[in-house]
């Protein structure tokens, strides 16, 4: 564990000097995949969020609860129209090199989001802005058309294509946070190195060492840094659950943001109230990459589809839960009310296999002429339990399978390059809204990893979100799902809960839909 020793001194009236130290409250994280970059613009895992979310902060941040809250801005107000948002900066912000943060810093970071010569992956998040989806496909040249503007140093007015109910929650999300234009420009890329980067959230890094840590201490600069219980925290790179458990047990780790499901039973027994499941507002799927044959056939992906028995994943082969997925959008995602669903949803199991055997069999497939395919999974535990059992769901249709298994780095860059037949995948929804699922179904959309295609599924996302009437979105909506969901455009399996362990040491740990856990609600008992 790394400490920091604090050396504090005290003089008393008569001229006594005491000098004594403590230990620094340090909060050591199995964080999982390696973070990319350190650039809010360039991640696309929960693991970076959870370094980003630390060390940066948005107009609008998360509470302990995963509500929105005042982050840079104290205030908002919202015209009558639902267009046009316009915040006031906190007095006094700065940057943790004593610059200030201003609302040109917010301009300078919304305009690189979607400057297509920046290649930000998750640009499309933030194309409810006005002009910000032409800009990014290279339709408008001049940056200065994006709905961003610097009223004054203190003051940012955003205006949107159409209202967005969502549009504070997507706030909160790290392509929202603004970044620090001096030294963006001065340093170049190289502005994320250590010695060079700057932050505004209540922490700052200090060390990164790929493939091993991100270390980060507070940010003195930040506005709240008196009120932060914990000084810094040490974010571990460790895709091995099981030698993750074994390190928590040694006392190596404070927090586990997953663990080996076959060991649940054992925690609850073994470390009663430590291990947290909680409903989670993600979705657990396989890709299938439908621009290249067999797959390209849509009696294959419905096959596959139809062979997995979602409901033995979650309480027998996971053992922690997890609920079958039998639409795209996780039911109870705000603003749609109950989702679609696939035709076959409530057919026995059997049924569901002989049906899948006819379709393979139409599509030229069996047991005398087996279709092979290869499953890139990225490596873990419970990816690898549950990427056997589907093998062995799908081997009695005549699919051979190969497993093929990669780091989570590895693995997504394979899949942004549609390097892959079956793949498995997860979504983690970035603001509760059905839009977050569905844009991933949408043409052009760089996670959109097996580059299904449909014009008409791409015009509805496009209508439901231009309608301002949210019962008449919500069923344009439903209808651009079911389509997806009738072509077998993906093959959802389960919808997620999140799994954390959380040492008896550590108050403030809230579970919530989103799975945020920010440093600055967290506190550590000796």
């Amino acid at each position: 564990m790394n400490q920091f020793t604090k050396k504090f001194l005290a003089s008393a009236m008569f001229g006594t000097l005491l000098a004594f130290s403590a230990h620094a409250a340090t909060l050591n994280i199995h964080n999982g995949g390696d973070p990319q970059s350190l650039d809010p613009q360039k991640l696309s895992g929960d693991w970076e969020n959870r370094i980003a979310g630390d060390i940066f902060e948005g107009l609008v941040t998360e509470d302990a609860k995963d509500n929105p809250v005042p982050g840079q801005a104290e205030s908002w107000t919202i015209s009558p129209d639902g267009k046009v948002y316009t915040f006031k900066l906190r007095d006094g912000i700065k940057w943790s090199d004593g610059q200030p943060v201003t609302a040109g810093d917010f301009v300078f970071a919304f305009q690189r989001l979607v400057d297509p010569k920046n290649a930000a992956d998750y640009a499309y998040l933030q194309f409810t802005i006005k002009n910000a989806e032409k800009i990014n496909k290279g339709e408008i040249t001049d940056l200065n058309q994006l709905g961003v503007k610097a009223i004054d140093d203190k003051t940012l007015e955003i205006t949107l294509e159409n209202p967005t109910p969502y549009f504070l929650n997507a706030l909160m999300h790290y392509t929202a946070y603004p970044l620090p234009k001096h030294v963006v420009e001065a340093k170049g890329q190289d502005w994320v190195k250590i010695g060079n980067i700057v932050t505004n959230g209540p922490y700052k890094p200090v060390e990164w060492v790929p493939g091993s840590h991100v270390t980060t201490v507070k940010n003195d600069q930040w506005y709240g840094t008196k009120d932060l219980k914990i000084d810094g925290a040490k974010f571990f790179v460790l895709e091995d659950q099981e030698a993750a458990l074994k390190r928590y047990r040694a006392g190596e780790f404070d927090i586990l943001t997953d663990f080996p499901t076959d060991q649940y039973e054992w925690m609850k027994k073994n470390l009663p109230g430590q291990a947290h499941v909680a409903p989670f507002s993600g979705l657990y799927y396989y890709v299938i990459n439908s621009t290249k044959p067999p797959f390209a056939d849509k009696r294959v992906r419905q096959a596959l589809s139809m062979a997995i028995n979602r409901e033995v994943i979650g309480p027998q082969i996971l053992g922690t839960g997890e609920l079958p997925a039998y639409s795209w959008v996780p039911p109870g995602t705000a603003n749609y009310g109950e989702p679609a669903y696939v035709s076959w949803k409530d057919l026995p199991y059997k049924d569901k296999v002989e049906e899948a055997k006819k379709l393979l069999k139409e599509a030229g497939f069996g047991p005398d002429h087996p279709l092979t395919a290869e499953l890139k999974y990225n490596t873990n535990d419970n990816h690898k339990r549950i990427a056997v059992a589907i093998a062995s769901m799908w081997k009695p249709l005549g699919v051979n399978v190969e497993l093929v298994n990669a780091e989570t780095k590895v693995h997504y860059d394979q899949l942004q390059r549609g390097e892959v037949q079956i793949g498995r995948a997860g979504w983690l929804a970035d603001y509760n809204d059905p839009d977050n699922f569905l844009n991933l179904l949408v043409t052009g959309v760089q996670m959109n990893y097996g580059r299904w295609s449909n014009p008409d599924y791409d015009k509805m996302i496009k209508d439901g979100n231009a309608e301002t009437d949210l019962a008449k979105r919500a069923a344009i909506f439903k209808k651009a799902e079911q389509l997806a969901l009738d072509d077998s455009a993906a093959l959802p399996i389960y919808y997620y809960v999140s799994k954390n362990v959380v040492s008896p040491k550590i108050e403030g740990f809230v579970d919530n839909i989103q799975d945020i856990h920010r440093t600055r609600w967290l506190s550590m008992k000796e």
